[in-house]
């Protein structure tokens, strides 16, 4: 049975498990290690959450050493670079790295797995998060590095799943949220249904 493999931030690990049950038994489903770890502080991307580009790249660089290959790898990463320092306005990750990272999540993703597929990040409203986070976070952000994703993975030839736009059109944001950028639990299996009818059709 092949298999799909997810390096993604802590919206991924809570989708996950829905994910699991929706592409089986087709395709089985594994991804980066540390869950338990990862779920004590979403917001601290440790064990399971991928985290900023930087580290979805290092990471990808580490398996590539140890001569790790995938079936399919499903890749995200954006939430962490937009965060804001409220007093500077500096982000975790500028666009212009964002770009430079992916470009070469890319060119491993390209040759590590028979199939790479890229995953756009879900929205957030800018209202809920900055009040409830301490590090903010900008919607028209989160706009910009959807974009330059969508510019590299086009460069690439690389396939993309819109969980951003089908996030979207779940419900309004008191019913689709649980804090300041996570999901509701209805809202995870609903991802995660989308995403396994299009990775399906895809791998």
């Amino acid at each position: 049975m092949r298999s799909v493999f997810v390096i993604g931030d802590s919206i991924s690990i809570h989708y996950g498990p829905y994910l699991q049950q929706a592409i089986a038994p087709q395709l089985s489903y594994d991804r980066k290690r540390g869950t338990e770890d990862a779920l004590k502080d979403l917001n601290n991307p440790i064990g399971a959450n991928g985290g900023d580009s930087g580290m979805v790249l290092a990471y990808l660089q580490q398996q590539e050493q140890e001569h790790i290959h995938y079936d399919i790898l499903l890749v995200n990463c954006g939430l962490h670079d937009i965060k804001t320092d409220p007093a500077t306005r500096t982000k975790q990750v500028t666009p212009e790295q964002y770009e430079a990272n992916l470009q070469q999540i890319c060119q491993l993703g390209i040759s590590m797995a028979r199939s790479f597929v890229w995953v756009r990040t879900t929205p957030l409203v800018d209202e809920i998060h900055n009040q409830l986070a301490s590090i903010y976070r900008f919607h028209e952000d989160l706009l910009q590095y959807n974009s330059i994703a969508d510019k590299v993975m086009e460069q690439n030839d690389i396939p993309v799943i819109d969980l951003y736009t089908a996030t979207l059109g779940m419900g309004k944001d008191e019913d689709v949220y649980c804090d300041h950028v996570h999901f509701k639990d209805d809202v995870r299996q609903r991802q995660a249904a989308f995403i396994a009818k299009q990775l399906l059709s895809i791998a």
